[in-house]
């Protein structure tokens, strides 16, 4: 699963900080991949934090200790409201495209 938080940011070097102390805490915690954290090409105000976990538990389970409470989560209530995550359907190394399946029911 993959986690999109955007951000419109005005004190970079304060952002930057906070975002790597949420990275910290959230890479030990179970079922994490990786994280990425990236400014726009465009516009040096406009940030990303992508985080990719094991499935949408690991990733509840992740919220919900205390270390992310205290770090991640005010990072992240900071984020452009819309929606974040994401169920992974198609990926590639290269070497050709996996499809994945949704977890949702079907028809929606």
């Amino acid at each position: 699963m993959l986690v999109v938080n955007r951000f419109a940011v005005t004190a970079e070097s304060q952002f930057v900080e906070r975002a790597h102390a949420a990275i910290s805490v959230l890479a030990v915690r179970d079922g994490f991949v990786r994280a990425q954290l990236g400014r726009a090409a465009d516009d040096p105000h406009r940030w990303c934090l992508v985080t990719e976990w094991a499935s949408v538990g690991a990733y509840r389970r992740a919220l919900s200790a205390y270390d992310v409470k205290l770090y991640a989560t005010p990072l992240l209530a900071e984020a452009e409201e819309e929606p974040s995550a994401y169920e992974v359907l198609a990926s590639s190394d290269g070497s050709g495209i996996t499809v994945g399946n949704s977890d949702r029911a079907a028809g929606e």
